[in-house]
């Protein structure tokens, strides 16, 4: 492997929401600062630039990981699924973002790109979590807006849903 030099520019092409895109990065490039800056896939937030908060989180083949502590040269040639990508290509909502609608789950918006990316890869491995699961898995993201309990109902909400459970549940005032 050739050693990249520290102000070179290199290309760094990924699979972005299921297209090939091209672009060109400094090896100390943040993944986050590539996708919005350079690929325009703005709905990757940035809040702390620590990896804290969470609202830069995006699923890298498949697994959801903190764009702000990933290097772009580090996605090269791999998957990369932002919020973007939840929505099929008519606009319709999924199942989380559905149930985040209905439970007022989100306020300010940004933090909620990074915890629908979180669960969409969650409730992927966990179709049936408990309560207290999502609690925990929720912790790893800091939402300064809304409280948890709207959060923790539609979670909860979209994983029956996805099951095939009852369908989803109608609209509470959960404070």
């Amino acid at each position: 492997m050739r050693r990249i030099e520290r102000d070179e520019i290199v290309p760094v092409t990924i699979e972005l929401n299921g297209k090939r895109m091209v672009g060109n990065a400094q090896p100390r490039t943040l993944l986050s600062d590539f996708l919005r800056q350079t690929l325009g896939a703005t709905g990757t937030h940035v809040g702390c630039e620590h990896g804290v908060c969470g609202c830069c989180t995006v699923m890298i083949d498949g697994i959801a990981q903190r764009s702000c502590l990933t290097l772009a040269v580090q996605a090269d040639g791999r998957r990369v699924e932002t919020v973007e990508s939840l929505a099929d290509d008519e606009g319709r909502l999924d199942a989380l973002q559905r149930a985040f609608n209905r439970h007022h789950a989100l306020q300010c918006g940004f933090c909620t790109p990074g915890i629908l990316m979180s669960f969409t890869d969650y409730l992927r491995r966990n179709p049936d979590p408990a309560e207290q699961e999502v609690r925990e898995v929720l912790g790893g993201h800091i939402c300064r807006c809304t409280g948890y309990s709207g959060l923790v109902a539609a979670i909860m909400d979209a994983a029956r849903e996805m099951r095939g459970e009852a369908g989803p549940e109608e609209e509470t005032d959960a404070a």
